[in-house]
C-alpha cells in the first residue's frame, strides 16, 4: 500500500488554506505494518497541554520560527511528543490542510511510514498514551458515525466521529483521517470499502 499511497499523494493537488488569523501547525500520521496489517498511531493528549486536552490526535503542533518547513514542524513535534526520530520516518506525502473548530489552527497533515516494533518515548506532559488502530477497523462502516461541525462561527461542515475500543476520534483529526481513508479506499481495490 505504501507505494501506491506515495504515488497518489505525489500527484494529488493539495488544498492549501491561507488565513493569517490562524496559527500554522502540522501533524504526522504515523502508519506501520504489523503482522501483515497496516495500523495508524494516534496519541491521547494529556489534560495539562494548552489546547485539545484529553483529545485523540496525531502527533504534531504549532510551527516554530526556526522550522524550515511544515514537514519540519510535524517531524520535530513527533520527536518531542513520542520520541519518533526523524531518520525513522519514511514520508509518503501530504494531505489537504484542515482547520480546527475548538482552537485557532490551520493543520498541515503529513503521512509517514514508521518501523514496527518501535520504542516510543512519550513526553508525559503532552501525551497520556498511544492508541494503535488497524486501518481495516477504521474502514469498517460500523466504526464511523456522521457528525457536523461549525467552523469560523457559522460555516457548517460535514464531519465524522470514529469509535474504536472505547476511544472517540473527532474534530479536525477525524476530518483528516476521513480524507486519508478515502484515498486508501481508492488505491486498494478489492479491500474493505468506506460505506
Amino acid at each position: 500500500m505504501e507505494g501506491e499511497l506515495k504515488e497518489f499523494l505525489s500527484k494529488k493537488h493539495k488544498q492549501i488554506i491561507i488565513d493569517d488569523t490562524r496559527i500554522k501547525s502540522a501533524v504526522l500520521i504515523p502508519i506501520y505494518k504489523k503482522d501483515g496489517e497496516y495500523h495508524i498511531l494516534f496519541t491521547k493528549r494529556s489534560v495539562t497541554v494548552k489546547t485539545h486536552q484529553g483529545q485523540i490526535s496525531f502527533p504534531g503542533g504549532g510551527r516554530h520560527a526556526d522550522d524550515g518547513s511544515m514537514l519540519d514542524t510535524a517531524l520535530r513535534e513527533s520527536m518531542e511528543e513520542i520520541g519518533l526520530k526523524v531518520k525513522d520516518v519514511k514520508v509518503l506525502g501530504e494531505l489537504d490542510d484542515e482547520v480546527t473548530t475548538t482552537s485557532n489552527f490551520i493543520v498541515t497533515p503529513f503521512v509517514g511510514l514508521v518501523p514496527y516494533p518501535y520504542r516510543f518515548r512519550l513526553n508525559e506532559a503532552e501525551v497520556d498514551k498511544l492508541i494503535r488502530v488497524p486501518i481495516n477497523a477504521l474502514l469498517d462502516k460500523r466504526c464511523r458515525k456522521p457528525d457536523i461541525e461549525t467552523i469560523n462561527g457559522g460555516i457548517v461542515v460535514d464531519s465524522y466521529n470514529y469509535y474504536y475500543q472505547g476511544n472517540i476520534i473527532w474534530g479536525a483529526t477525524a476530518r483528516i483521517l476521513y480524507k486519508l481513508l478515502e484515498i486508501i479506499n481508492r488505491i486498494t481495490p478489492g479491500e474493505r470499502k468506506i460505506a
